[in-house]
């Protein structure tokens, strides 16, 4: 094998460790002998690669914003209008985010230690990627000029309300299922979109906005599933670092979004 091929999995392999340590025990408590055992390689290879912890803390964040961006171009190329768009990119996040101990670790980290994945960031980040989306496409597919015709509202009449509320959506879940993974089956996530809005193609037409949410937020399950977070009231208050949010206080679905675990 190549020398410098065996450096680059060297290098991959201490990173997945460094993400599950921390996922275990914390990113002050994870120590670099045990990430190096853990990844069946000498101490000295890890300080090879990673002269201190706080390197390779920032290696771990810099691989989880490589995935996070990953999954955010396929949701800018997507032909799909917006709602179908996002739930797609809601489903593909989270089960990357269940299946890749370096993105769950990273969103995981403080952001006063490694800035730019703290909630407040990802909101931010995921309300501009899916405004720019509603504007060019609509919530259904229309552009939106910002105008109505013959008294009927644009397909995306209120394009920064949608684009707000579908992130709220989807950090809303990203914080719950950090404490119970239920939140990011892909049954669930759909179940919640069938609540949200009806995709046309899916059922009935497309109608003119993002309808409000129904009486009922909690997101359908799998048959014979327990809820995701029983025991728990799904219904708290949204706390989110978007700015200018008027309106979604009034929405029955309020989802709190301090921190993803």
């Amino acid at each position: 094998m190549p020398t410098q091929h065996r450096a680059i999995q060297s290098r991959q392999a201490l990173i997945r460790s460094a993400a599950e340590t921390f996922l275990e025990k914390g990113v002050p408590a994870a120590g670099m002998v045990e990430v190096s055992r853990r990844a069946r390689l000498s101490k000295g290879a890890l300080y090879f690669h990673f002269t201190s912890k706080d390197d390779l803390t920032l290696a771990v964040h810099n691989s989880a914003l490589a995935t996070l961006q990953e999954v955010e171009d396929t949701l800018a190329r997507s032909s799909q209008p917006l709602v179908a768009a996002v739930r797609d990119f809601a489903v593909e996040l989270f089960e990357r985010v269940q299946s890749d101990p370096v993105l769950r670790a990273g969103l995981r980290l403080r952001s006063d230690t490694v800035p730019g994945l703290g909630i407040h960031a990802l909101e931010h980040r995921w309300y501009g990627l899916f405004l720019d989306k509603a504007r060019a496409g609509g919530a259904y597919g229309a552009a939106y000029d910002g105008d109505e015709t013959d008294g009927a509202p644009a397909a995306d009449g209120e394009p920064h309300r949608t684009a707000r509320l579908l992130t709220t959506v989807v950090a809303g879940l990203l914080h719950l299922g950090a404490e119970d993974r239920g939140w990011w089956d892909r049954e669930s996530v759909i179940g919640l979109w069938d609540r949200l809005a009806v995709v046309p193609g899916e059922g009935e037409p497309a109608r003119g906005h993002v309808p409000a949410a129904g009486p009922d937020p909690a997101p359908a399950q799998p048959s014979g599933a327990a809820a995701p977070g029983a025991g728990r009231h799904p219904d708290v208050t949204t706390h989110s670092g978007v700015p200018d949010r008027p309106g979604l206080t009034a929405q029955p679905a309020r989802i709190r979004c301090d921190a993803p675990g």
